[in-house]
This record gives C-alpha cells, structure tokens and sequence, in this order.
C-alpha cells in the first residue's frame, strides 16, 4: 500500500455528502437510543422489573449496548468524514484505527465479543 492517497475532489466531496447522510440516519438511532431505556410498561412483578433492568442495561450504560453503539458508530464514522474532507490525505492516518473501531462494533469479531447476560 502506498504512503500516500490521491482522490479526485468530485469523489472526496461524493464520499463526504455519503458520510453526511449517513451521520443524519445515525443522529435519528441515537434519538431512538435514548427511548429504549425507557421501561415503564413492564408491570410491577418482580420478574418484570428484571426483565426492565435487563432491558435497560441493554439499551445504555455498557460498551456493547444499543446507544454506546450508536455512539460508536458516529465517532467511527465522524473520523472518516474528516478524514476525506481534508482532501483524503488523512485517510491514511487513520485508516487502521477506524478499521479497528468498527471491528469493536462487530458482535462476530473478538475484539467486540463481550455480550453479558440480560439477567
């Protein structure tokens, strides 16, 4: 692999109205995010408030949950958007540690592989 990266700016400007869309849609997740710890609906029974901790723990408040991931992805994908943006010279620079944050995001990968239990 070469030291150095030559982009065309029609596709530098192409990659970062992609990533612009992309940041919107994952703006709309995180919204969706935050609702996901809201449980309220799950009754009163000690079996459900369990179940609504569960729930909550999988929404938020771990690296694995919903709205960590979200936040994840927006940072992973923030980094390649600027990246491009400076004319792809970057690219380069950070290619490995972008490559790297979305392996972490990757329930299959090892490096992303610590799923605790619901209970």
């Amino acid at each position: 692999m070469s030291n150095s990266a030559r982009l065309e700016p029609s596709v530098i400007d192409e990659i970062v109205r992609i990533c612009n869309t992309m940041l919107t849609e994952f703006e709309d997740a995180r919204t969706t995010a935050e609702w996901l710890t809201r449980t309220e609906g799950f009754g009163d029974f000690d079996s459900a408030q369990q179940l609504a901790a569960g729930y909550r723990r999988k929404a938020a408040g771990t690296p694995e949950s919903a709205k960590e991931r979200v936040e994840q992805f927006i940072d992973a994908l923030l980094k390649l958007r600027d990246a491009f943006a400076t004319g792809g010279e970057a690219f380069l620079d950070i290619e490995s540690d972008w490559a790297r944050q979305l392996a972490i995001t990757d329930p299959d990968s090892e490096a992303g592989n610590g799923h605790q239990s619901a209970q």
